[in-house]
């Protein structure tokens, strides 16, 4: 699982080093005028805070920091990319995700292997689209893997054999 979600974030990486700074901030139709930039943001964001909380045990995906820079520099962004992969592989614990939804706090029981996966599927999802931008704005080629999910290969691979 950790060498998954590094390889991904480097896919992740070598894409984001070929979209122009220009393109990585605009906002785009397709994703309800967010940016690659902002999704980029979002998912960074998950990550820094399942690291922030693992020591306490205690995780808030929605309190996060939602910092521009990461949304405005692609270059930032990278290094931010870069700074995760090489604190994800921990032990695995106990962790709690405190939520409020609809006025209610809500505390529930996970563990950091299980939150790491969550991380690895919500990065592929983004990827996804982000690939819709991607293929709007440029003329960039996208690796097949690119915003799919593992088994979603494999199962692709297993159709056409």
């Amino acid at each position: 699982m950790f060498k998954t979600s590094f390889l991904t974030i480097t896919e992740f990486i070598k894409v984001l080093e070929e979209i122009p700074e220009k393109i990585y901030m605009k906002p785009c139709k397709n994703l309800s005028k967010a940016s690659i930039g902002q999704h980029t943001r979002h998912i960074i964001e998950l990550y820094q805070a399942l690291l922030k909380g693992y020591e306490s045990g205690e995780i808030n995906y929605d309190k996060r920091k939602r910092e521009q820079k990461i949304e405005l520099e692609k270059e930032f962004a990278i290094d931010q990319f870069k700074k995760l992969q090489g604190l994800l592989e921990k032990p695995n614990k106990e962790l709690f995700l405190n939520y409020e939804l609809v006025g209610n706090e809500i505390r529930l029981a996970s563990n950091y292997y299980r939150e790491i996966m969550y991380n690895l599927e919500h990065l592929v999802h983004h990827q996804a689209l982000i690939r819709v931008a991607i293929e709007k704005e440029t003329d960039i080629v996208l690796a097949e893997s690119f915003g799919y999910a593992y088994a979603t290969l494999q199962y692709k691979n297993q159709c056409l054999n």
